[in-house]
């Protein structure tokens, strides 16, 4: 077996990416602060992020990219964050595991406004995260990552059936979570997440 070492990124690799990164955090900031997502400007983020507004069409051809790039490295961020509380604490059975994964992310959404906002919107108002952006991640990328773990740490059978069951889940999960956010009253939100839990555990695995 041939095994190489990785290649270094060389000092261009290295400059673009912290370019991108300086992007989507300067648009992080500017959401989490309050600035609307409608009224965001391409010139406004790269003014700061210390750019020209043409550095930043280099790397994004518009805001929508901009957005949907934010929301990509959310959800690899709250996966990481995830498998690390998973790890620490295993829950005893998969209603458990289910239920960890979302007070885990309405947790996240909760510590990170920005995302909460481009996911769900504000009350009343629509999404800013596009449907591909959506469908790959939530629909395809967690939605497969919590099948693999169920079905390894809790027996669970591994069938079409059990995956098409959970791409519905999922999308009814995330729906109700955005009615959750919609509630101002914290104790209503809480009731419904509460009911999302309960509700999801009973459809994929009759608990």
């Amino acid at each position: 077996m041939n095994i190489q070492a990785p290649r270094r990124r060389g000092p261009v690799q290295e400059r673009s990416q912290s370019t991108v990164q300086r992007v989507l955090s300067a648009a992080s900031s500017l959401l989490a602060g309050g600035e609307p997502v409608e009224a965001l400007t391409t010139a406004q983020i790269a003014t700061a992020a210390r750019l020209s507004v043409g550095a930043l069409y280099r790397f994004f051809p518009d805001k929508q990219a901009i957005v949907d790039a934010i929301a990509v490295r959310h959800m690899d961020l709250f996966q990481e964050r995830l498998a690390g509380l998973i790890m620490a604490a295993l829950p005893v059975d998969a209603p458990s595991f289910l239920g960890a994964v979302i007070d885990g992310f309405v947790a996240y959404l909760e510590s990170n406004p920005d995302f909460r906002i481009l996911a769900f919107g504000a009350p009343g108002g629509g999404r800013y995260v596009s449907r591909p952006t959506r469908d790959a991640y939530a629909g395809t990328k967690v939605a497969v990552a919590i099948q693999e773990f169920v079905t390894e740490a809790f027996d669970i059978d591994a069938s079409d059936g059990f995956g098409f069951r959970l791409r519905i889940a999922t999308e009814t999960g995330d729906r109700l979570l955005a009615f959750a956010f919609e509630q101002p009253d914290p104790g209503e939100r809480a009731r419904i997440i509460a009911e999302t839990k309960r509700l999801l555990a009973s459809y994929l695995f009759g608990a």
